[in-house]
């Protein structure tokens, strides 16, 4: 347990909360249930192991503090998660009735053995290795099916690996959901490209065969995906989206509007990911201080990029 003061409270509970939730328990020296309320509370932490922190504000040493998130009564516990109160309750409770307050917030430990897991991968793939990678998002898919970002990570990786097979089943469920999720739509898109070029005798034509076949036939739609399809598969993906786009302005609802499904897919495949908690402004701290690197260069670059050809998408279909 933390004892919360003003000039602590931004670290240990607003910044904390960015990683590891938080639960501030408001309380007063003269409040018997309070009295009740902390061994409880404090038992939890432990039993809990780190899944959450457990911080104390004395409301009548820090007024304004207990003003800021409306007090009126104590013991009163509010839980915060990304910086933000998430739930509450007031009043003196058992240890079962907070085990179901705190079950309904917090992360399991398969979902944090899986994030764990998840990270190392990160590292792994910064470092070139691949393999030990793909074994670790392998084991955080394992141990928590639902975690949607293993998953991305997972199945994209063994698309860029040659893992088709493998990426194949792991994509069957998200593409089974209404609504589809956009980022998976967008693999099964490029995993149908790499297929594509492995398979189809036109992925041995040189350049100049695609460009002669079009320069006759502009119309040759079929000709122009094929050649998309194959740069999207070698990862040239403005090329093919240009390609993509020849197609959408002369016929938007072409083969079921594949040329847009597969524009739209590569959008999604080039956008970075969303910051996790602790990052939740890019190129900010907590507390809001501006930090600049190479990362936020390359991030705000990769975002002109794919604004431009959203601009380029609307005017083609409109």
């Amino acid at each position: 347990m933390i004892d919360i003061t003003l000039e602590n409270f931004e670290a240990e509970v607003i910044a904390a909360s960015m990683h590891t939730p938080v639960l501030v328990d408001f309380w007063a020296t003269w409040c018997g249930p309070c009295k009740t309320l902390v061994p409880t509370l404090e038992k939890l932490e432990a039993d809990y192991g780190g899944r959450f922190i457990l911080a104390k504000i004395d409301v009548d040493a820090n007024q304004q503090i207990a003003a800021m998130f409306g007090v009126r009564s104590v013991p009163t516990c509010v839980l915060m998660v990304g910086g933000q109160p998430v739930d509450g309750f007031m009043g003196a409770q058992s240890e079962g009735q907070v085990r179901q307050f705190l079950d309904k917030h917090l992360p399991s430990e398969e979902a944090l053995h899986a994030e764990a897991e998840a990270q190392e991968a990160q590292q792994l793939m910064q470092e070139g290795d691949t393999d030990a990678a793909l074994q670790k998002l392998a084991e955080a898919v394992a141990a928590d099916p639902g975690n949607d970002d293993a998953r991305f990570d997972y199945v994209r990786l063994l698309i860029a690996s040659g893992g088709i097979e493998e990426a194949t089943a792991l994509l069957q469920e998200p593409l089974r959901r209404i609504p589809q999720p956009l980022r998976f739509a967008a693999l099964s898109e490029w995993l149908q490209c790499i297929v594509f070029a492995q398979h189809d005798p036109r992925a041995q034509w040189p350049l100049a065969q695609f460009e002669a076949a079009i320069a006759h036939n502009k119309r040759d739609f079929d000709t122009r995906f094929a050649k998309a399809q194959l740069l999207a598969a070698a990862g040239q993906w403005t090329d093919s989206m240009d390609e993509l786009l020849e197609i959408i302005m002369r016929d938007k609802s072409w083969n079921e509007q594949a040329a847009r499904k597969l524009f739209v897919a590569i959008l999604e495949l080039l956008t970075p990911p969303k910051p996790k908690k602790q990052d939740a402004v890019p190129g900010k701290s907590a507390g809001g201080i501006e930090l600049l690197g190479k990362n936020a260069a390359a991030q705000d670059a990769a975002t002109a990029l794919i604004d431009s050809y959203r601009r380029k998408l609307s005017m083609a279909l409109n």
